[in-house]
């Protein structure tokens, strides 16, 4: 069982334009409660779907709009803005220190078709509210503080998910990444175009980082089962994606007798079934998802030709997902056998278990304890942004609350008490690194 924190009497609030002090080198500060609010609420009508919904997925109009709002909140701010070739945002403030390192702090604005108001927003909101406050007390930092709304977070549209800050941080090539399309045949690089966010600057650290930090909603039941408001994340769970594609015979559904008979489909369906059995085998934390079933062509009364099947899988032991991984392999050319079908199986993507730098860790539960919240410390089950940028500077994540540990649907919620509150503990943790 995780600890949960036990956190002190809150010192005094900062004295405006105050820098420094023993604990930590910055007294706390506190966010604006109702700005916050207003402008999670302000965000969250763009690409709105109906009440808490948000259709607002990567490089659609929708998505160029809420990236017109952004720059236009950095500007008002006066931060130094910039736009990378894979359509990553960056705003800095400035530090007193001009050989500091910056802070990088931010998340991602792109949402699941029909997705929650609170993933990946949360984040950018909060850092955006972050430099807000600075601005407004006049407090001053060592080191620059950079806010930053990372492309294509989701993957719902071009996969793999998080590819952008994956080649800015040298995970994935940038022109084989330009390449990739989506259902539509559209190539990444020209849906970038198409909206007007294919900066200029190379989608790479320019500079060496001190440390990134970002926010998200939980998106599991952990903090609500234990009743805490704020989650120390110390790491990100493993995953594998992939497809396996059977290939039948078409022919017409009456007419055919069962023996004679080459179903892509009933492979189809064993292999969905085994998927969901995997975990079971394997470990008390795994988890096994098929999340997508294609068939062609796709008409109630012709057996289909071709029928295309995904996994994905996740654990927080590297082994346990290659074996995870073998055993659906393994799954899927049975299935094939039993049928007589094809099976071509694509391994799409795979990324190792995540652990966060302790300092960065520190800094969160240290800074949940001086705003006087509870916590506790979780691995994430849902990959970010952050298990990439944690391969070029040491990175750490706050959550928040989901209720009922909901996500990826109008479902999601997070209060906004739970919002700010996990908002709060952001801004004095980024306050900890940036001194």
């Amino acid at each position: 069982m995780p600890s949960v924190l036990n956190p002190p009497e809150p010192p005094d609030p900062v004295p405006e334009g105050f820098v420094g002090g023993p604990a930590f080198g910055a007294m706390p500060i506190d966010l604006d409660e109702n700005r916050f609010v207003a402008t999670m609420e302000e965000q969250a009508a763009i690409g709105s779907a109906g009440e808490r919904a948000l259709d607002r997925v990567a490089l659609t109009e929708a998505d160029r709009e809420v990236r017109d709002w952004f720059v236009e909140q950095l500007e008002a701010l006066d931060l130094s803005v910039r736009i990378d070739e894979m359509g990553n945002i960056f705003g800095r403030r400035a530090g007193t220190d001009p050989d500091a390192a910056p802070v990088l702090v931010g998340s991602h604005l792109d949402s699941q078709p029909n997705g929650g108001i609170y993933d990946g927003a949360l984040g950018v909101v909060a850092a955006l509210e972050l430099l807000r406050t600075l601005e407004d007390t006049g407090v001053q930092t060592t080191h620059p503080i950079e806010i930053v709304n990372w492309t294509n977070e989701e993957g719902t549209r071009f996969q793999p998910a998080m590819l952008s800050s994956g080649v800015w941080a040298g995970v994935h090539d940038r022109d084989e990444i330009y390449d990739h399309t989506d259902s539509e045949g559209v190539r990444f690089e020209d849906a970038l175009t198409g909206i007007g966010y294919k900066g200029d600057a190379p989608a790479e650290p320019a500079e060496p980082y001190e440390a990134y930090l970002e926010l998200h909603v939980e998106q599991g039941p952990y903090l609500e089962a234990n009743n805490v408001q704020v989650g120390v994340v110390t790491g990100i769970v493993g995953l594998s994606w992939g497809s396996v594609t059977f290939t039948g015979e078409a022919d017409h559904a009456g007419p055919t007798p069962m023996s004679g008979r080459q179903d892509p489909m009933v492979a189809a369906a064993d292999l969905v079934t085994a998927i969901r059995r995997t975990p079971g085998m394997l470990g008390e934390r795994t988890v096994a998802t098929s999340g997508s079933i294609s068939a062609e062509p796709n008409s109630i009364n012709i057996i289909p030709e071709r029928v295309t099947v995904t996994w994905d899988t996740r654990d927080r032991d590297d082994s346990v997902i290659d074996e995870a991984t073998e055993h659906i392999e393994r799954e899927a050319a049975a299935a094939a056998e039993r049928e007589g079908v094809g099976c071509e199986v694509e391994r799409r993507m795979r990324s190792r278990p995540t652990a966060f730098a302790e300092r960065c860790v520190e800094a969160v539960e240290a800074a949940a304890e001086d705003r006087d919240y509870d916590g506790m410390r979780l691995q994430s089950g849902a990959g970010h942004d952050a298990a990439h940028v944690a391969q070029v500077c040491d990175t750490g994540m706050v959550f928040a609350v989901s209720e009922g540990g909901k996500s990826h649907s109008p479902a999601e919620f997070t209060t906004w008490d739970d919002c700010y509150a996990s908002a709060n503990t952001l801004a004095n943790a980024a306050l900890r690194i940036a001194k």
